[in-house]
């Protein structure tokens, strides 16, 4: 499952930096706005403490985590979806993110050139946000012109007919809510609708980088601008991080990369915490395959039956899926043993019906 994440933000807000150190590439990161015209995607691995632990247990020669794509979409300016700056080619990277992580600056530093007199996140955020309602009510605009011309036509059955009739009315609320300028109602009203329409990009899930200066690595809750952010948007939005010092983390070796953290009382990276949050914030879950070969992790959309995620690993074992073997790492971890699993009733057979749980480890019977 391909898993996209896209980083915006307005110029010379650290995007491109939280990049090379996300993927620990070499994507330039100018001191001035478009440094990064094309987008930029580059492939992590989302960190997962059980697949050491799992590997430990099966002696896997191999270990594939989950993966996460980023994507660095070059700064949008005021303007964008009217086409200013590179705005329309950027707009349309972020259509096909899955995810957006809004980085904003929350820290003072005047050799750092900016577009905007003061630092002010909530504003920056807003600015982005406009922009996405901006190209979304092109976008409504659009479907109401076809919609129209699709309700014209002579073979257009009843249940057609009242299934646009439905999609019009409901994009006149969600357009009406988007000219009060009011993301928290747009969302809202989206995505608890049942309504099918076009996809819109301020529905978009997000979280929220907040880029604090290396004074605050200590203690990011005392960073004003930090503060306001979670005040607005809640604690669970927000994930501070000093974007120099992980970039610089990033470039270091293991050995050192460990003192490092030790001299700054880190016991995590902010990168960990990004990395994860986009994964579950997604709604994404994970299960193992594993044997002497590999231990290979799934990420799959939580609320999957485990015939469906069996499609994950091949097709075959969906389409022929007869049962499968499964058992929690959790009862592995604590029992030690899949012999100890049988014998405490933690080993079992799940028919087709069965919801994936996180942590699952599963051995598909199939027959094509």
């Amino acid at each position: 499952m391909n898993i996209k994440v896209g980083l915006v933000g307005l110029p010379n807000v650290g995007k491109s930096t939280l990049f090379n150190a996300l993927t620990k590439s070499s994507v330039p990161a100018e001191n001035y706005p478009f440094c990064t015209i094309d987008p930029h995607i580059a492939i992590t691995h989302v960190p997962d403490y059980r697949m050491n632990k799992l590997q430990e247990i099966y002696s896997s020669k191999k270990l594939i985590p989950s993966m996460i794509s980023f994507v660095d979409i070059a700064g949008l300016v005021e303007g964008a979806a009217g086409g200013q700056g590179l705005g329309s080619q950027f707009l349309s990277n972020i259509r096909e993110a899955n995810l957006i992580l809004h980085v904003l600056r929350c820290f003072e530093d005047k050799n750092i050139l900016r577009e905007q007199d003061t630092i002010d996140p909530i504003n920056d955020f807003d600015i982005i946000i406009n922009e996405l309602m901006l190209k979304d009510l092109e976008s409504i605009e659009k479907r109401f012109a076809k919609i129209d011309s699709q309700t014209k036509g002579k073979s257009i059955t009843a249940i057609e007919r009242k299934s646009l009739e439905a999609e019009r009315a409901f994009l006149v609320i969600i357009q009406k809510a988007m000219d009060s300028v009011d993301i928290s109602a747009v969302r809202k009203i989206f995505l608890e609708s049942a309504v099918p329409t076009v996809p819109l990009l301020s529905t978009k899930n997000f979280l929220i980088v907040a880029n604090i200066g290396e004074d605050d690595i200590d203690n990011p809750s005392n960073n004003p601008y930090v503060q306001k952010l979670q005040e607005t948007f809640g604690k669970d939005c927000i994930i501070p991080a000093c974007i120099r010092t992980e970039y610089e983390l990033s470039q270091l070796s293991e050995d050192e990369n460990a003192e490092m953290m030790e001299m700054l009382n880190l016991k995590e990276t902010a990168l960990t915490a990004i990395i994860q949050n986009s994964f579950s914030n997604l709604g994404m879950i994970t299960f193992f395959t594993c044997g002497p070969q590999e231990i290979h992790a799934w990420p799959i959309k939580k609320g999957m039956t485990i015939r469906q995620a069996s499609g994950e690993i091949h097709s075959d074992l969906e389409r022929g899926f007869i049962c499968a073997e499964v058992f929690s790492f959790t009862d592995l971890e604590e029992q030690g043993s899949i012999s100890k699993l049988k014998e405490f009733g933690k080993f079992r057979t799940e028919g087709q019906d069965y919801l994936m749980q996180d942590g699952d480890i599963i051995n598909v019977r199939f027959n094509v």
